[in-house]
């Protein structure tokens, strides 16, 4: 016995079965880039909406595709949340969140990058790897009271702390003073007002930092400043922990003098 389909159903059938299937574009869109930058730094989205100063509805819609944006309204957002055009059109891995990257980098401080401030000699290390998570730091601390070092540092991320010799004082700006020795560390948020000078009773501190800035806003916050007429940017080998200095070239306990073959080096004076 033949089954007849009702007149409506026989022609949707029809209909279905000569339809061509649509091609889904796997293309990123600028919606969905947005989309997946919010999820990736779990904002909702009016607190995107608040950040890239764009309504509500309006962001709504560009996410959904139902609207697109001119590139003037791109870099806007790209201006306002901080972000490189490349990084604002960056696509999450496929099925992967965390690609490996295999970077490596060895870390020497005489291919260090030495940077001299008022308040401390900075050592970045590694400084061949750009766009870094971390950004590791050797300081030796030139201040020695809140006097001297003038107004405190802040900067975005988080940093951690590490004691390597001397001794070094923390001010932060909603904590009381704190000393910390040798093998002691303190994390801290980097965004508080912060400094660190030589504690009392000793000479120096030489300290070993972690922070999670980026490369570009850590270095600009640091050398943002006053001037020190000593100030220079170049490659350079620090003193180094004891356990270094067998293989390190000798430095002489006087700031500022190097010693090597017999000859003696002067830098200049300490900045105030």
């Amino acid at each position: 016995m033949r089954l007849t389909l009702p007149p409506a159903i026989a022609r949707a059938d029809r209909n279905v079965a000569g339809a061509r299937t649509p091609m889904i574009s796997n293309q990123p869109t600028i919606g969905s880039l947005l989309r997946a930058l919010r999820a990736r730094n779990d904002w909702t989205l009016k607190e995107m909406s608040g950040r890239c100063a764009i309504p509500l509805s309006t962001l709504s819609k560009i996410e959904h595709d139902r609207l697109t944006l001119t590139y003037d309204k791109l870099l806007q957002i790209s201006q306002r949340l901080g972000l490189r055009m490349s990084e604002l059109f960056a696509e999450t891995a496929a099925g992967d969140e965390h690609p490996i990257t295999a970077r490596r980098s060895i870390g020497r401080i005489k291919d260090s990058i030495r940077v001299n401030t008022p308040n401390y000699d900075y050592y970045y290390l590694c400084p061949e790897l750009r766009r870094k998570h971390m950004t590791p730091v050797m300081t030796r601390v030139r201040a020695r009271s809140l006097a001297e070092f003038g107004d405190l540092v802040r900067h975005s991320g988080e940093e951690y702390i590490h004691i390597l010799e001397g001794a070094a004082e923390v001010h932060t700006e909603f904590y009381e003073p704190v000393v910390l020795n040798v093998g002691e560390s303190v994390y801290i948020d980097s965004n508080m007002g912060h400094a660190y000078t030589v504690a009392a009773g000793h000479d120096e501190a030489l300290l070993l930092g972690i922070c999670t800035c980026a490369d570009e806003q850590l270095l600009g916050a640091l050398l943002n400043l006053p001037e020190d007429p000593a100030t220079e940017h170049s490659i350079a080998r620090p003193r180094l922990p004891a356990a270094e200095a067998t293989r390190a070239t000798p430095i002489d306990k006087r700031r500022g003098n190097r010693t090597q073959a017999g000859q003696t080096k002067t830098t200049g004076k300490r900045g105030k």
